[in-house]
């Protein structure tokens, strides 16, 4: 049970969420955002009822799809969210800067902001970059699951050493417009490649910690500090592969578990691959149901964000839940319980002020350095 304390801390401070894969639903036919779902984990009821002030929605395309083809999907998701945005004009509105973000929120609105996740996706071609920018896309992850033309991702085979000479270059370019570089997903010398040409803090938009789960798609506390002594900050991914070691060792896609996961997955979600994340996390909770996969508590959340803290301060750490691309831990199954995490930190004893930067404070903090560095 929430306190009342709690409630009023969590609803009058301003929760950005740097990562929801819920672009993905739009694209389903009559999938109705202001309908609360039985489904996935965001819709409007739920993130009024998880108090949710900001969200970057994430365009994914796989990266096995590449090239023109690659470019055309993002572009599809891209005009679905404006197309869905536009429909609840009471509700949502499409923001691109900070002070957007703040103007939508004193209006009683969810300012929704749009990612691309995945380098492959810009085709290799910066005038695809400045499109992207030009349609409301902030932030870029650097590599999805597989390396690109110009960055290695953390779970392909090495193939560049880190960035080429153009994945330099698409930074420097993402500076000039003042959109974020996002580092989650990229490998450790991706990574400190983009640390080290960014001329503005780096996001890491969802990712939790190494030390309490190995999985390559967290950050060290060494890069993790690295991060924040540029300005930038670690987002908490609430993904259950990467917030527990035990989760994440079982569900190895090179174990026989993992085969089997990923077989039925494609079996259910083959007529719609818009579909393909509400699917695995519904097998993924029956296998847990079975005892096949460990069950994971969404206290483990709180475990990473508070390692996170510790390691480089509250100025520095954020929430980056994974909703709707990720397989959530029981007790944070959607957006409405997002609360859930204010209560915790208060109880942690953590400040109001630390909470709020934590919540969202320090997103917008970041965002503002990223123009400011802009040259447009």
């Amino acid at each position: 049970m929430i306190s009342e304390k709690t409630r009023d801390l969590h609803f009058r401070s301003l929760v950005c969420d740097t990562h929801q894969d819920t672009t993905q639903r739009l694209l389903s036919p009559g999938f109705d955002l202001a309908a609360r779902h039985g489904d996935g984990a965001v819709d409007i009821p739920r993130l009024r009822e998880g108090g949710v002030g900001a969200a970057f929605w994430a365009v994914f395309v796989p990266g096995t799809i590449t090239g023109a083809a690659a470019v055309e999907k993002a572009l599809a998701q891209i005009r679905a969210a404006h197309e869905h945005v536009s429909r609840h004009p009471n509700d949502l509105v499409l923001c691109r800067t900070a002070a957007e973000i703040r103007s939508a929120r004193a209006l009683g609105r969810i300012a929704i902001l749009l990612a691309v996740e995945g380098g492959h996706m810009i085709h290799s071609d910066l005038d695809v970059l400045r499109s992207f920018y030009s349609l409301g896309v902030r932030y870029l992850t650097l590599t999805h699951m597989r390396n690109t033309e110009w960055a290695d991702s953390s779970t392909d085979a090495p193939a560049h050493n880190g960035l080429t000479y153009f994945g330099r270059r698409a930074i420097r370019e993402m500076n000039r417009l003042g959109m974020m570089v996002d580092v989650s997903h990229a490998s450790d010398q991706t990574f400190r490649d983009a640390l080290a040409v960014s001329r503005a803090p780096l996001i890491a938009s969802h990712s939790s910690c190494r030390a309490l789960c190995g999985s390559p798609r967290n950050l060290t506390d060494d890069m993790m500090r690295s991060l924040a002594a540029a300005g930038g900050v670690v987002q908490i991914n609430f993904h259950v592969g990467f917030l527990s070691q035990g989760f994440w060792a079982a569900e190895d896609p090179r174990a026989e578990i993992g085969r089997e996961i990923a077989a039925e997955v494609k079996g259910r979600a083959a007529a719609d691959e818009s579909r393909k994340f509400i699917e695995w996390e519904r097998v993924l909770r029956e296998f847990v149901a079975v005892g096949k996969l460990p069950r994971v508590e969404w206290t483990e959340i709180i475990e990473h964000i508070v390692h996170a803290v510790r390691v480089v301060g509250a100025d520095h750490v954020g929430i980056g839940s994974d909703f709707d691309g990720a397989y959530m831990p029981y007790g944070m199954e959607d957006a409405s319980c997002l609360p859930r995490i204010t209560d915790a930190l208060c109880e942690r004893g953590y400040s109001e002020a630390d909470i709020q930067k934590i919540l969202g404070a320090n997103t917008l903090r970041l965002m503002e350095q990223v123009e400011a560095a802009a040259e447009t």
